[in-house]
């Protein structure tokens, strides 16, 4: 059984390169930022929304083990699943190249939520994710 719930495709452009001919380090914090706020979309929600509510969502811990670079058109899936711990959220997010489906990154990105700006748990996020955590 696959453990991911959620996956976006999306493609290299060239302007995230460096003279290497590979995508700079920084921009995949882009990628795996992008795909968790399409997973938000699909899961009901959006980051404005959250915010009108008082609620953000912010990254508090993220590591990135870079295994097969990616190039300049090169496709790839984003794949994401999570868990909860305590108050935060983790999200286990791996980018694979299309269409070999070469690991091109592993990440684990710690999620924790400030609501009327005060760090908590948030209950629209364990209402919202319930059916997608993975024990």
């Amino acid at each position: 059984m696959d453990k991911y719930i959620y996956e976006t495709i999306l493609k290299v452009r060239d302007y995230e390169c460096d003279l290497q001919g590979i995508v700079n380090n920084a921009n995949y914090q882009h990628y795996l930022e992008h795909t968790r706020h399409e997973f938000l979309c699909s899961a009901g929600i959006s980051f404005a929304q959250l915010h009108a509510q008082g609620i953000d969502p912010v990254v508090a811990r993220i590591s990135m083990a870079f295994k097969t670079p990616l190039k300049s058109g090169d496709r790839f899936a984003s794949k994401l699943y999570l868990r909860k711990e305590g108050i935060k959220y983790v999200f286990y997010q791996d980018i694979y190249r299309l269409p070999d489906l070469k690991l091109s990154l592993k990440s684990t990105v710690e999620t924790v939520c400030v609501v009327n700006g005060k760090l908590t748990a948030s209950p629209l996020f364990d209402q919202l994710f319930s059916r997608y955590l993975t024990p």
